[in-house]
């Protein structure tokens, strides 16, 4: 498959794109070495009963029965048979999960998994996911957006912010945490790797992401580069949170400028930090509320989303939060878990962006037997786990381009206790841990990470770290 955005160090030269994206979609199907493979969009990872059914449908009577957990929360079919297309497009057509077909790829939002469940949950920004799906699907310039540019959408707490997007926004809240983004709360958007911020009312934020899309869009046209992301764009075409504010003004959105914002987030893990960048230092605009700006001090501890295991709620409900090893379930794993969301549950299904499910809604009396079902299942259910924070490509067969079978190579690892070749400790203690194919890294997680990479003499082990030249990169050949 179309492999994920290179590693790119500091420093290192944009790239020139002579094409359009070819990643997969819903109805782009790619022709895999197991087949055809379906990437079906997930906007925020919220997927009803009725729709998890129709990808299961879709997984048994289409494909090779399994179902596959991407980093953005989206759902990937293998294994598809020539011809499948027009049944594949009926079944998801029917259960609402291709709202329009021109616009099916670019679906690309990512939301944090426990906006709005946990006891000190931070903003509920689901709401902003569902308005700026609308918004994508009903904007023409919007078809012109990359299969590959990202919309994150992060409730405060910081557990996608420095997910990659090419447009965040992050839920701003008071120091008691009770203030979301729908009823008049803030929030800060950033394009690409800015650090700076624009601080703009909540419930303008789904509308300013488009805004800033469509100015990447301006930007990427005058370039002359075919650029794909925010972060392809040459120096001279770079889009900054101050060329942001100008399509923001234009669209009737009030913005802050807010230069050299504090990033509190770090890809390694979310972190609990109150995400205030400090006083503005002058409107772009007219300040949207001069009084919303959130209150100094750290706010409750939120939940770590990445985390397997029970999440207890502020109404007595709890929520379920499992992982699925390497990302991969079979059809029965994911009947279960859509019969508990509809029998004990909400009825609704979260995906998250480390190839997990949360089930919303559970009575508090019922969540540890629920969570033992899914265990005796072969899901990952405990943060102790030897597969937490362990991932893989689709190696061989799945992949011709890759060099061997990964996923197995590591099973063996995983069953001998090195999951790092070499029988050494990971050298990024708590970093994720990502085996690949082959250099393209299909799927690799982002910020630092240990790399551990099939070459012609075996494994190489590296820990990438995004902000380090390639000549501070650590190696480690095996």
């Amino acid at each position: 498959m179309p492999p994920s955005p290179s590693i790119r160090p500091l420093g290192s030269a944009p790239p020139l794109r002579d094409r359009g994206d070819a990643c997969p979609g819903a109805l782009r199907l790619h022709a895999a070495a197991d087949g055809l493979l379906a990437r079906v969009r997930v906007p925020a990872g919220d997927l009803t009963v009725r729709q998890a059914a129709a990808l299961a449908d879709a997984a048994e009577q289409l494909g090779d029965g399994f179902l596959s957990l991407t980093s953005r929360g989206n759902v990937e079919l293998r294994g598809l048979t020539d011809g499948c297309d027009g049944r594949l497009a009926g079944l998801l057509g029917d259960a609402g999960l291709l709202p329009s077909a021109r616009h099916e790829r670019i679906r690309n939002i990512l939301a944090s998994p426990l906006a709005g469940l946990d006891r000190h949950t931070p903003a509920d920004v689901r709401w902003w996911a569902r308005r700026l799906d609308a918004l994508l699907c009903a904007s023409e310039s919007a078809t012109a957006l990359s299969g590959r540019f990202l919309f994150v959408l992060d409730d405060g707490r910081g557990d996608v912010a420095a997910l990659g997007g090419d447009v965040s926004l992050v839920a701003e809240r008071d120091g008691a945490g009770e203030r979301t983004a729908a009823d008049g709360g803030t929030a800060l958007l950033r394009v690409g790797d800015d650090p700076a911020a624009l601080r703009i009312a909540g419930p303008d934020a789904p509308r300013a992401a488009l805004a800033a899309a469509e100015a990447f869009l301006t930007a990427a046209e005058a370039s002359g580069t075919g650029a794909w992301r925010v972060r392809e764009l040459p120096q001279e075409h770079a889009l900054t949170a101050r060329d942001v504010a100008g399509a923001l003004r234009a669209a009737g959105i009030a913005a802050t400028h807010v230069p050299d914002g504090a990033r509190p987030f770090t890809a390694t893990g979310p972190t609990t930090t109150h995400p205030n960048p400090g006083p503005a230092a002058g409107p772009t605009t007219t300040d949207p509320n001069p009084n919303a700006a959130p209150a100094a001090g750290p706010a409750p501890a939120a939940a770590d989303s990445s985390a397997p295991g029970v999440v207890e709620g502020a109404d007595g409900h709890h929520a379920l939060a499992v992982l699925a090893p390497l990302g991969r379930l079979s059809a029965a794993q994911w009947r279960l878990l859509t019969a508990t969301a509809a029998q004990h549950g909400s009825g609704e299904l979260r995906l998250t962006p480390w190839r997990g499910v949360v089930l919303p809604g559970l009575p508090a009396a019922a969540a540890a037997d629920r969570l033992a079902a899914l265990s005796a299942a072969g899901l990952i259910t405990d943060p102790s786990s030897p597969w937490h924070r362990l991932g893989a490509c689709t190696g061989r067969p799945g992949c011709a381009k890759s060099r061997t079978d990964v996923r197995a190579d590591l099973a063996h690892a995983v069953a001998a206790g090195a999951p790092v070749p070499g029988g050494s400790p990971a050298p990024a203690p708590g970093a994720p841990v990502y085996w690949s194919g082959c250099e393209r890294r299909c799927g690799h997680p982002h910020g630092t990470w240990v790399d551990v990479l099939a070459t012609a003499d075996g494994y190489q082990v590296s820990v990438v770290r995004p902000d380090a030249s390639p000549a501070t990169q650590e190696t480690r050949p095996q």
